[in-house]
């Protein structure tokens, strides 16, 4: 057993039972002051009042000595699996060239891809653990991770097999999407239903044999996947048991929401541009919105418009979408910190985009995401702060002091 006591403050507190946060919800994060946190083995044991502390034989006493602890960020998006990087992309679009033109030029996802092609498994997966490493430092306790930088059966399934590693040797809960439809290879670029072929008869047989994935995602966007070649995808990945979690609208609006929610998506994310109708799709689902602020602020696009989201009731999460090209971090802290500052949303709203709906646009909205009994010991410990509004405002700090995941430190 594992008791924590003088908690100043113990925040985003649920019943079991509260598994997603719609509109007005987001604007409540229920917390208990001077607080304890019981952890038996992996699992949240009890919480409650200082005066209310129990008395635990044999525990292992920490004194959080008015430290405030919340549950470890959920991040829903991420593509932390890739070879090398593309910082020369990074100072091209400083001068001039936009994210098209850069994909034009062979750069983009098939620069990512011709690298990781190029690596071996073991490689890929040492640079891949570092990274993960870090995230979880930064207060990450359970993460998506995608394919989609290999764009041939032996690319995909090398990264598939990555994430499954990465998954059994870390205590992070991973989730594995399969994104062989991140864009066309060279070689198909005037034979899409060629390449969507071998997608959905080839690698997803042998992706849901060897069980390396939960999840199907589609890069719907112009010059990428039309709506009807998304449409085709999804379907096959139901068949072999992958649930679609789609990337639409980061560029234009071409219907990508409208066949997500039809084909009962889990989620929809980026969504930089959305108009009306989107919202009106979306407010009759149980598909929820992801926003990815700090794509935007890399790659200088429109920000997710999550007030219209969430004021016209429906619920929000927020991720990273850590990639080589135009998100090159993994700071789920920066991400909430900017939805506060670009995107207008509450230090509330914010930490609960992050942590519980977070864990419900992953699938693990009853394990993690929040404190609650039975839920994963998965908490961060803060550094001495005034309250948790210094979180986002001192956007440039880092204000943790220690990380639990499963129970234990992150060390």
């Amino acid at each position: 057993m594992l008791l924590i006591k003088n908690i100043k403050e113990l925040l985003q507190i649920r019943d079991k039972n509260v598994k997603i946060l719609s509109g007005a919800e987001m604007k409540e994060l229920p917390s208990i002051s001077n607080a304890y946190l019981l952890i038996e083995d992996d699992l949240i044991k009890d919480f409650g009042p200082m005066d209310r502390i129990p008395t635990v034989a044999n525990a292992t006493i920490i004194d959080a000595d008015g430290k405030t602890i919340l549950p470890t960020w959920c991040d829903s998006h991420t593509h932390l699996v890739y070879a090398g990087n593309r910082e020369q992309e990074f100072v091209d679009r400083i001068n001039g060239l936009s994210y098209e033109e850069i994909a034009n030029r062979g750069g983009g996802i098939l620069n990512s891809a011709k690298k990781l092609n190029a690596t071996s498994e073991d490689q890929l997966y040492n640079e891949s653990k570092i990274r993960l490493e870090e995230v979880m430092r930064l207060g990450t306790g359970a993460i998506e991770i995608k394919s989609g930088y290999g764009l041939t059966v032996e690319g995909e399934l090398k990264m598939l097999r990555v994430i499954k590693r990465l998954s059994e040797n870390y205590p992070v809960a991973i989730r594995a999407t399969f994104l062989g439809a991140h864009a066309f290879p060279a070689e198909y670029k005037e034979d899409h239903k060629g390449y969507i072929d071998m997608l959905c008869n080839e690698l997803m047989p042998k992706i849901a044999e060897e069980k390396l994935a939960q999840y199907v995602d589609v890069f719907c966007e112009t010059g990428y996947f039309s709506v009807e070649e998304t449409e085709r995808i999804m379907k096959s990945g139901k068949e072999f048991g992958l649930v679609p979690k789609i990337h639409v609208n980061q560029f234009t609006i071409i219907g990508g929401i409208e066949a997500a929610v039809k084909a009962e998506a889990l989620s929809v994310d980026h969504l930089e541009v959305l108009n009306d109708s989107d919202i009106e799709v979306l407010r009759n689902s149980k598909t929820i919105a992801v926003a990815l602020p700090s794509c935007s602020y890399f790659i200088s696009i429109p920000y997710t418009p999550a007030r219209a989201i969430i004021d016209a009731g429906l619920p929000l999460a927020i991720a990273t979408d850590y990639n080589p090209g135009t998100t090159p971090s993994g700071n789920m802290n920066f991400v909430v910190a900017t939805s506060c500052i670009k995107m207008k949303m509450t230090p509330e709203e914010a930490i609960n985009a992050a942590t519980l709906n977070g864990a419900y646009a992953m699938g693990l909205e009853n394990t993690h995401g929040s404190i609650t009994i039975g839920k994963k010991a998965s908490f961060i410990m803060t550094e001495k702060i005034a309250s948790f509004y210094e979180l986002p405002y001192s956007f440039g700090t880092n204000l943790i002091d220690q990380v639990y995941i499963d129970g234990k430190v992150v060390s």
